[in-house]
């Protein structure tokens, strides 16, 4: 019979009075490894390849310490088996094939420690059983979570290349790669230090890695231009997990707005005679703008005088096409406003007189 028809693993020895039973018993068959540890020599036995039935309620003297484990792929674990009292066969582990799995125990007390130094298993449930010749078995299990954090979080658009174009809907896709068990992995959209919408999960309960892709649509503005946007996957494993939780971050994806022309002037413009004749034009890219008086291209004064007064147009280019604006511009003479201030004056004297 080769060795690998030999799939059951029997580890037998003393632990409350002696026995003449071979201390490595090989069963062959296709089920999992069942280490056990034998209390009485008196007991047959049973055909190993059963199946262990769960039976496990409040009656079970065994106990598993730690009650649940959280491991990273590729690290060691360890779980202790014990049970109270001495009415038993033998208790033992059944657990899954594992190369570099081994069973230790004491002759005087009566538990057994499983231990993995490599776990490279990912659906691993590990059961303790204790079998006895009235009351037949009773079984626990162990609570073990084999868990692997992102290889890689990356954000970027979907199906866009390039600036963004103001008012206009766009999505962002957090992916992330090879992650285990993704029922516990959370993904938050940042814009700069601020998260854009509640955490997301995954709807699928596997235990071995995969990859998993996250969506978020947005509406650009102008405040958008320059903004940073990341995401994170956070792999929350509860309290039995590493604290903090791990965490990993995308890259950073900064955001440019195309927008404009915008004119942050009012239809009504007041000039004082010898200042400039300006009205700002605001856009992404920097639009193209020209002046209209008349029908003809005119350039805006530098020092407005009563000649400068009138309507213009001003005309921008932008990203997002080419915008017209109509101006009436009055200039404000030094001698207009120094008679407005006279008359003014006057006024109030001849108030003051009439109410003496």
């Amino acid at each position: 019979m080769s060795v690998s028809e030999w799939t059951r693993l029997l580890f037998i020895f003393p632990l409350l009075k002696p026995v003449t039973t071979s201390p490595h018993l090989l069963l062959p068959s296709p089920n999992p490894t069942i280490h056990t540890s034998l209390a009485s020599p008196s007991f047959t036995t049973p055909s190993p390849t059963a199946p262990l039935i769960s039976t496990q309620d409040e009656q079970c003297p065994l106990s598993i310490t730690p009650p649940s484990l959280v491991v990273r792929y590729g690290d060691p674990v360890s779980a202790n088996c014990s049970i109270m009292g001495t009415d038993f066969i033998y208790i033992g582990w059944e657990v899954p094939e594992l190369i570099d799995a081994s069973i230790e125990g004491d002759m005087m007390v009566p538990f057994l420690v499983w231990t993995v130094k490599t776990m490279k298993e990912w659906s691993v449930r590990p059961t303790c059983f204790r079998l006895n010749d009235h009351s037949g078995q009773c079984v626990t299990q162990l609570d073990l979570t084999v868990y692997k954090p992102p290889d890689s979080v990356s954000i970027s658009y979907v199906n866009h290349i390039g600036p963004e174009l103001e008012a206009q809907q766009y999505s962002l896709q957090c992916q992330v790669q090879d992650v285990a068990p993704v029922e516990n992995l959370t993904v938050t959209f940042y814009r700069g230090q601020k998260a854009l919408a509640p955490p997301q999960s995954s709807n699928r309960v596997q235990k071995t890695p995969v990859s998993e892709t996250f969506f978020l649509n947005l509406t650009s503005s102008i405040e958008d231009d320059g903004a940073v946007y990341w995401c994170e996957a956070k792999l929350d494993l509860g309290p039995d997990g590493p604290q903090p939780p791990p965490v990993v971050k995308s890259n950073h994806l900064t955001a440019t707005v195309y927008f404009g022309p915008q004119f942050l002037c009012p239809e009504k413009l007041q000039v004082r005679e010898g200042d400039e004749l300006t009205c700002e034009v605001r856009g992404n890219p920097s639009p193209s703008v020209t002046w209209h008086r008349d029908g003809q291209v005119v350039v805006p004064p530098t020092h407005s005088n009563g000649e400068h007064a009138g309507k213009y147009t001003v005309s921008a280019q932008g990203a997002l096409g080419k915008f017209d604006f109509t101006l009436d511009v009055e200039v404000l003479t030094a001698k207009g406003t120094s008679n407005d201030c006279g008359i003014f004056l006057v006024a109030v004297l001849i108030q003051l007189i009439y109410w003496l």
